[in-house]
């Protein structure tokens, strides 16, 4: 892991209360973290939804030429990044859609991109929460 710019961080949800409650969760499990994170909840009018002009500013605002981590939480939000992907020129580049556990998946992928990981290893983390178990 190096000292460059850390990887962003993208929380996409369909609620905007959901996208930040999980931002400031994965925040306070990983010490405050130091890589940028950001939710992109809902629609502008507050709405439930996704938006892909909220999604395309946080990406940026995240963006520290390292990569951004996109994590989604419904098959819409899904559709919707991937749409943004394949535009080309809407997200920053480097930007990953990651095929993770919302919550746990951007605890790992906060934690791991604020200890320096790549987005390869930020991916890798926040996957790697579907091994979980809870009982």
């Amino acid at each position: 892991m190096s000292a460059a710019a850390p990887v962003g961080i993208v929380l996409v949800s369909h609620s905007a209360d959901v996208a930040a409650s999980v931002a400031a969760l994965a925040q306070g499990l990983a010490g405050g973290g130091t890589a940028p994170i950001l939710p992109a909840g809902g629609l502008p009018d507050g709405g439930l939804g996704t938006s892909a002009e909220l999604i395309t500013a946080a990406a940026k605002a995240v963006d520290r030429g390292a990569g951004v981590a996109l994590l989604v939480d419904l098959g819409s939000a899904v559709l919707t990044v991937k749409a943004l992907l394949a535009e080309g020129d809407e997200l920053p580049e480097g930007s990953r859609l990651i095929d993770a556990p919302f919550v746990e998946g951007a605890v790992a992928a906060l934690v791991t991109a604020s200890a320096g990981g790549d987005l390869d290893a930020v991916a890798a983390a926040a996957a790697e929460a579907y091994a979980y178990r809870k009982e």
